[in-house]
């Protein structure tokens, strides 16, 4: 049975917090957050908090056991981008794209 959690809107750019997903896709939920408690990235951070979230929402489910979750799918979409201007030479301004993302995770049980 799938859990699923969802955090949108996060300032953290979608390429930077792919690297973090890439890491833990497929892996086991405690394996998970070993992995990203020894990860020094700021995106590990929030896939953490969002991975305890997954798991909490499994333990309100009576019918899955919480030990042998494993992240099933893990995506992360670019939402809006925030544009910002910089002033440059010649009286000229540069645009600042300043990234947002919103990543979901799915957990499943594993069958053994």
């Amino acid at each position: 049975m799938e859990v699923k959690a969802k955090l949108k809107f996060v300032r953290v750019t979608p390429r930077k917090a792919q690297l973090i997903a890439d890491l833990i896709r497929g892996k086991g939920s405690e394996e998970a957050l070993n992995i990203l408690t020894f990860t020094k990235k700021a995106a590990a951070k929030i896939v953490i908090k969002l991975l305890k979230s997954a798991i909490a929402n499994a333990t309100q489910k009576k019918n899955i056991d919480v030990d042998r979750l494993y992240i099933k799918k893990i995506t992360v979409d670019q939402g809006p981008t925030m544009k910002r201007y910089q002033p440059r030479a010649l009286g000229r301004a540069t645009t600042i794209r300043k990234r947002i993302s919103h990543i979901t995770i799915v957990l499943d049980e594993r069958v053994s």
